[in-house]
């Protein structure tokens, strides 16, 4: 049943896509058309069903293991990062691979290697099964870093030497949170060192700042996102502490709460940094065919120009050469 009321959409912005995603999907896009179908990707490239399913389509495999790639088609490395050991094994096997790697990832790589050589002891900030913490976990021996998931765990640390800590974190993490661990840590550890500039990226950051921006005067805020992104479920945060309890994660845009949005007049939307715009076009689509005519009001706090040049194929012959 259709309602007749008039509502406004506030729009954030920016949203969607960031760079490293956009750089991630266009590898495997670029990987099929060079070496055509199958190409493999280790994890999902990004943490979307969506944008899974249509790689999917166009001939993407996605496997957990490097073993159950072909050895004689390309693989590729998502976009959240692998354990060093991972790459190493495929040139060990001589296997074509694309590291697709997001840039700030791999610059929380290079900081918890170099800090771990300078003989700290490291607290990684972040969610302990999160393919991203996974990875960077990877880039150290067993047991240089501890992952801080809670204040509770910033309060138990227990660093070899309390003058000889350091901390890098996820990309992914509300900045509110993170910055509440971080006031911990450096209570306890007055000579906690960290990256020179914030580990958390510039896109979750944006897309936070925009929900604020939003969160204080719509009756809801609807996050276009999957379960599983993590930089999507810090949005539906976001919007519960900036003053909107009624703050949830839409997975299937055509399909949102909207029993729960009936006679609601002001509903923000926001959309997770692996989250295509044509999902938050079906989303509004769906609103304006279920609850009314819809105004569209975009409250756009920043504007972006980041992008990131394109991973390089390690192919056997150019690891040879």
């Amino acid at each position: 049943m259709r309602d007749t009321v008039d509502i406004r959409i506030l729009l954030a912005a920016p949203r969607g896509f960031c760079a490293g995603v956009e750089r991630a999907i266009r590898a495997v896009e670029d990987a099929i058309d060079r070496f055509g179908a199958p190409v493999f990707v280790r994890h999902e490239i990004v943490h979307n069903d969506h944008v899974v399913a249509r790689l999917r389509e166009r001939g993407a495999v996605f496997v957990d293991r490097l073993s159950e790639a072909d050895p004689e088609r390309p693989i590729i490395f998502s976009a959240h990062g692998v354990p060093k050991a991972v790459p190493r094994a495929a040139e060990a096997q001589g296997r074509t691979y694309i590291d697709a790697t997001c840039p700030l990832v791999s610059k929380v790589h290079a900081e918890a290697r170099r800090f771990h050589e300078r003989g700290h002891s490291i607290a990684l900030i972040g969610h302990a099964n999160h393919p991203e913490i996974i990875g960077t976990l990877g880039q150290l021996p067993r047991g240089a870093a501890t992952v801080i998931e809670t204040p509770e765990d910033a309060e138990a640390f227990a660093p070899t030497d309390p003058d000889k800590v350091a901390y890098v974190t996820q990309t992914t993490l509300s900045v509110d949170d993170t910055a509440a661990m971080l006031d911990i840590l450096r209570a306890r550890f007055p000579a906690l060192k960290g990256p020179a500039k914030g580990d958390i990226c510039y896109a979750t950051s944006n897309r936070q700042e925009a929900v604020k921006a939003i969160a204080a005067e719509a009756e809801a805020v609807l996050v276009v996102g999957c379960a599983q992104s993590s930089n999507s479920n810090r949005l539906v945060e976001t919007a519960r502490a900036a003053g909107c309890p009624r703050a949830v994660l839409v997975d299937d845009p055509a399909a949102p709460p909207l029993a729960e949005l009936r006679g609601l007049r002001t509903i923000g939307v926001a959309a997770g940094a692996s989250t295509p715009e044509e999902s938050v076009e079906t989303l509004i689509e769906t609103l304006r065919a279920h609850l009314g005519s819809a105004r569209i009001e975009e409250v756009n706090v920043v504007e972006e120009d980041v992008s990131f040049r394109p991973p390089v194929i390690a192919s056997p012959q150019a690891l040879a050469g």
